[in-house]
């Protein structure tokens, strides 16, 4: 009996494996539907390398008009006698001293096809030479066309052909959480991207330039990207990269950009006059803090302290006087001393601004004419 048994089992176990096969490869013939739970699930597709997946026609797109700067300068050496022998120091005094090359790195961007860049000025302060290296491989040296310390951007200029150039992005404000990337040459490495995304905007106070509203970003910028692009997933530029806050001096995902509409507003200012020309008052001010606005008599914080004045400057003239709280500045409520700065630094030098001070107690109206921000002091 057991070996009839086992004798069938094989044909059973051969029957059942073509059964199943016939079901799974000719459902119809069984009156089955076409596609089974048999079926194979068709092979994965990955999207194409646009989109969420890839950011590469976006780095194509801006890569090229980013590039690269080597700068040296002179530095002087300081001579102490030769090998440092003290019975040699008269002598050695009488030689010239010897010098050594310094050289730096940085980006920039090239935001015009007759050649204009834009780039940090720390990047370029006291450079005996600019050479900058595009991406196609083309180099050259560049022309200091201007500098505006207070923003700390500079205008380069080379001649060279057929160059590519920058897209600007035409949106009025970046959001927090967009995609950005920063391009530039970061330790020297050549051309290299990082993404992240915008962190803030508007950021000031920070103590890095005068005038200050930077795009904060988690895109990794270290030494060499200062002066290089920071720009959104379509490609476009947003930012020229300028500093970064950092506890190593590598970064640390707090990185900052100068808006491109500020830069670019610097870059044709100094194209145009050689230098940025700013609204000036020449008032020192301070904050209006709690205590002062209760000693005021105001429920506000808003508005700021004059601490200081230029003898004969605008607002001296005017007739404000240390001690004056400077409400608003054409009808416009003053938030912050930055804020008040900016906007004077706005408005055409021989125009006329319209303050709302309040001084002892009592509302007054002053009617200033603005001049013209001297290159140093506040």
């Amino acid at each position: 009996m057991k070996g009839f048994l086992r004798n069938l089992g094989w044909p059973a176990v051969c029957g059942l494996l073509i059964a199943l096969l016939i079901i799974q490869q000719f459902p119809q013939w069984l009156g089955l539907p076409a596609h089974s739970s048999y079926q194979m699930a068709p092979a994965l597709t990955l999207p194409s390398s646009s989109g969420v997946v890839s950011y590469s026609d976006a780095v194509n797109k801006a890569a090229p008009a980013v590039a690269n700067i080597f700068t040296t300068k002179q530095i002087p050496s300081r001579n102490n006698g030769p090998f440092g022998n003290p019975t040699l120091r008269d002598y050695a005094d009488s030689l010239p001293a010897p010098s050594r090359r310094q050289s730096s790195l940085g980006s920039a961007v090239i935001l015009r096809s007759d050649g204009y860049l834009l780039t940090n000025n720390h990047v370029v302060a006291d450079a005996d030479e600019i050479l900058i290296a595009l991406r196609d491989g083309r180099e050259a040296i560049a022309e200091l066309i201007g500098t505006d310390p207070e923003t700390d951007l500079a205008v380069l200029k080379i001649d060279l052909p057929d160059l590519p150039t920058a897209t600007i992005s035409t949106d009025e404000q970046q959001s927090t959480g967009d995609v950005v990337m920063a391009i530039g040459n970061p330790f020297g490495l050549g051309q290299t991207v990082t993404m992240g995304i915008i962190s803030a905007t508007g950021r000031n106070q920070l103590g890095l330039n005068t005038y200050e509203d930077f795009i904060q970003t988690d895109a990794a910028i270290n030494q060499g990207n200062s002066g290089g692009a920071l720009i959104d997933a379509r490609g476009r530029l947003i930012g020229i990269n300028t500093a970064i806050f950092s506890q190593s001096g590598g970064s640390q995902g707090i990185g900052f950009a100068i808006p491109a509409p500020l830069a670019m507003n610097v870059m044709e200012e100094i194209i145009e006059r050689g230098r940025v020309i700013r609204g000036w008052l020449g008032v020192e001010v301070q904050p209006l803090t709690s205590d002062l606005a209760e000693s005021f008599g105001l429920i506000k914080t808003e508005g700021i302290v004059v601490s200081g004045l230029y003898r004969n400057g605008p607002a001296w003239t005017a007739g404000l006087r240390p001690g004056d709280v400077i409400l608003r500045i054409d009808d416009a409520a003053i938030v912050s001393g930055r804020h008040a700065m900016n906007q004077v630094a706005r408005a055409e030098p021989g125009s006329q601004v319209e303050l709302e001070v309040l001084r002892n107690g009592e509302a007054m109206r002053f009617t200033a004419e603005v001049g013209v921000r001297p290159t140093f002091g506040s």
